[in-house]
């Protein structure tokens, strides 16, 4: 598809925009509604990866947009050491749903910046500094955050923070650890762990870990290996920080990932559905770790920290997600596409894989089934075709292995859109393998 024809638009993105990582889509979005965006040309494009992860509920959805509207008359930002009553509702409705224990929460406004406060809670409650995460990680951009990421931009920044560690993520489609045949993460993970113990200096403060590691790869945790991950930091005395940004809020069938696994973290970090858009995050913690850190003095000023207007719309969020039934959505609407993906894993062999669950699925591109090898240049193409045709995927690459969709629609999207969605993708496929 051609770059649309606002010349002047292109050339001023080209000449002022400082560029953040991977490329520009050829398009000019002018507005967005329920599951589309709309470009320059008036044309609909199906929007499945709901904005950056966040719009659980679709674009512009009107009590959002009510409740934004309403707050902007009356009350958008305060001082940090004010509070409002959207704030405090919050903090208390978010008790309500977490899983149980996690009473205590901190407002802010993005995952990396709610991941930067856990784990600085961590380090303070525990006495110790050594942060662990997975190898496939993605947390955040920000000083802790991007020293627990690993998928991508460690090269050239300098150093790390001193203890950061690392440990396999696993991977049941490319099994590093095998007992007669079958994946044994187990293994993996014992073996993982006795690397870490004769690494650490016995300063073991947390570990941070996503239940479904998206920009590593769409990988989902195995059952049992968050309890197991769990029993392990507790053994440490180390703090589990479970960092839910994309698979909170109903996205994965359950209102959080970790409650398959039947797993209460020592913290729990949510952003991107918290908000369906609006930057809004959110730290979650015991009364017990709350009350260690104030003790010791913990320390979290930030411009927009307890803002009323996105608390507001996590409210309004949470009402909407509960009412409407939308984390039993979920599952019965990510059934149907996940079985219209195996059924074009069926069809092509360049799909190796298609894994996740609710609405949060992956499908992994590979040039040949049995080697599993990256095509690189195929799943680019598969890409740019569906957008041609009016489905916007993105694409995962990762270094040495296959590229990834993530699939991450509106829990609001229909039937009808996910059929769409899946003959745009069977077309783009086939196309991409005649050309």
């Amino acid at each position: 598809m051609p770059a649309q024809s606002d010349s002047q638009f292109w050339s001023d993105a080209q000449r002022h925009l400082i560029r953040y990582g991977g490329s520009f889509s050829p398009v000019i979005i002018e507005r967005a509604s329920g599951s589309y965006v709309y470009d320059s040309t008036g044309r609909a494009i199906l929007d499945f990866t709901s904005g950056q992860m966040s719009a659980v509920l679709g674009h512009a959805h009107p009590e959002i947009a009510e409740v934004i509207a309403e707050s902007a008359r009356n009350l958008t930002h305060l001082f940090s050491g004010m509070l409002s009553r959207p704030v405090v509702e919050l903090a208390t409705r978010l008790a309500g749903i977490a899983p149980k224990g996690l009473e205590r929460s901190l407002l802010l406004s993005t995952g990396a910046e709610a991941n930067e406060a856990a784990l600085r809670m961590a380090k303070l409650a525990t006495g110790k500094y050594e942060v662990v995460s997975f190898a496939q990680s993605w947390h955040g951009m920000t000083g802790g955050a991007a020293s627990a990421t690993y998928s991508a931009g460690r090269k050239g920044y300098g150093p790390a923070a001193v203890g950061s560690f690392a440990i396999p993520a696993p991977y049941p489609y490319r099994p590093r650890f095998e007992h007669n045949g079958a994946y044994d993460w187990a293994a993996e993970l014992d073996y993982a762990f006795d690397l870490l113990d004769r690494q650490s200096t016995g300063n073991l403060a947390a570990f941070i870990a996503e239940p479904i590691l998206s920009s590593g790869g769409l990988i989902e945790l195995p059952l049992g290996y968050m309890r197991a991950l769990h029993a392990k930091c507790a053994a440490r005395g180390m703090m589990l920080i479970v960092d839910e940004a994309q698979t909170g809020l109903g996205r994965t069938g359950t209102m959080f990932a970790c409650e398959r696994d039947g797993v209460v973290p020592d913290i729990l970090t949510l952003s991107k559905t918290l908000g369906a858009g609006i930057p809004l995050a959110a730290v979650l913690t015991t009364l017990e770790i709350e009350a260690r850190c104030h003790e010791r003095g913990f320390l979290f000023y930030t411009t927009h920290v307890s803002d009323p207007m996105p608390a507001a719309v996590g409210l309004k969020v949470i009402d909407i997600v509960e009412r409407d039934n939308l984390v039993r959505r979920a599952t019965v609407v990510g059934a149907r596409l996940y079985e219209g993906l195996k059924s074009l894993q069926s069809r092509f062999d360049c799909i190796g894989d298609v894994r996740g669950r609710g609405l949060m699925l992956g499908i992994e591109i590979v040039g040949d089934r049995e080697t599993k090898s990256a095509a690189p240049e195929l799943s680019g193409a598969i890409t740019q075709r569906c957008l041609e045709l009016g489905l916007h995927m993105n694409i995962v690459q990762l270094p040495g292995f296959g590229g990834v969709f993530r699939l991450a629609p509106p829990l609001t999207i229909s039937e009808t859109e996910i059929d769409s969605a899946l003959t745009i993708l069977q077309d783009a496929i086939a196309g991409s393998l005649r050309a």
